[in-house]
């Protein structure tokens, strides 16, 4: 491993505020430059977390020598343009999840990263989430047994499509949650859905303004015989004591296993200023390091360029995602069961 190498990050919203925290504290990682459209943000985040550079043109980022690797965390439907060319330029790519939205921008991405002999993730980062990593070794030891069954709640409160995402009319709840809820499937019953029938409404939010569905809850049949319901909706009341609910129980031949990863929240406030169930998971600090299983995901891949492994996260993973996606929104868009087709 090299002292340090230069890592990039285009999109430094929300999330890609995590990649900033998680670079900027990572001992072999040097935050050489970065990149927004919105120039305030990006400037105010470049002298925040300790930028040598900033930008709002990804493609002078994607110029520099001293960057190796860069992550993408725009929105879903801009990866491609950004991943190819940053594959092109001889970069390590990091992206957010869903890899893309339709499955030939997976493949154009892959196809990139192939001929230029650069590493290509997924950042599907709940296969570092604890709760998720003890099922999955309970099934790898048998002591589930063979997995049957699997019930997913993954949803989110009106807050994040209405305030927090300006892009939501551009995204479903299904590309922005599904998205995880779907690895999840596929990595725990280590299998590939074969089948799915999906069920949307588009009411609530469409009153608001926001051309996009509520909720979708979908039925996913897998190659093995195993059967997983995923319910992804936008609209929970902002009364929810958090923004997310996630909550899954999955049924072996042998054992059950329930996993709350959203309500059990291991800190509890009440001051002044209400009632607070912070997040002691995903993204925290403890003696002012990042940490939390939405850091762990990120590190991996930074430990991946700079040790020159292969990181758990295949790309194929990312299309396979993607495909399941599609067929998901295609079966709640014509009321009819999709075969999935490889």
């Amino acid at each position: 491993m090299r002292d340090t190498v230069g890592f990039g990050v285009i999109g430094t919203g929300v999330w890609g505020e995590t990649h900033l925290k998680t670079y900027s504290t990572h001992p072999g990682v040097r935050l050489a430059c970065i990149c927004d459209l919105n120039e305030a943000l990006v400037e105010e985040r470049a002298e925040q977390y300790g930028a040598d550079a900033w930008t709002t043109d990804y493609e002078e980022l994607l110029k520099r020598d001293d960057i190796a690797a860069v992550s993408v965390v725009t929105p879903d439907f801009l990866h491609r343009e950004i991943a190819v060319a940053a594959a092109e330029a001889g970069k390590h790519v990091l992206l957010e999840k869903p890899m893309a939205t339709t499955v030939e921008d997976c493949e154009a991405m892959i196809a990139a990263a192939e001929a230029n002999d650069v590493t290509l993730m997924v950042d599907f980062h709940n296969r570092w989430n604890p709760a998720m990593w003890g099922i999955k070794k309970r099934i790898e030891s048998g002591e589930i047994g063979e997995p049957q069954m699997l019930t997913m709640r993954l949803n989110d409160t009106i807050y994040v499509p209405t305030e927090m995402l300006s892009w939501a009319g551009d995204s479903t709840v299904v590309w922005f949650l599904g998205s995880h809820a779907l690895d999840l499937v596929r990595w725990l019953f280590d299998d590939e859905v074969i089948r799915v029938y999906s069920v949307s409404r588009s009411r609530v939010l469409a009153d608001r303004g926001i051309d996009t569905p509520d909720f979708f809850h979908t039925i996913c049949e897998l190659e093995g015989g195993g059967v997983a319901h995923v319910e992804n909706c936008w609209i929970m009341s902002t009364e929810m004591p958090t923004v997310f609910d996630f909550k899954m129980e999955m049924i072996g031949s042998e054992g059950t296993a329930f996993a709350d990863a959203s309500s059990h929240r291991m800190l509890q406030t009440f001051t002044p200023k209400g009632p607070q169930y912070p997040d002691v998971a995903v993204v925290t600090e403890v003696h002012d390091k990042p940490n939390g299983f939405g850091v762990e995901s990120i590190r991996h891949f930074a430990d991946s360029v700079l040790w020159d492994r292969e990181p758990v996260v295949s790309p194929r993973e990312g299309l396979e995602n993607t495909r399941v996606l599609v067929a998901i929104h295609e079966s709640a868009s014509t009321g009819e069961p999709v075969e999935l087709r490889r």
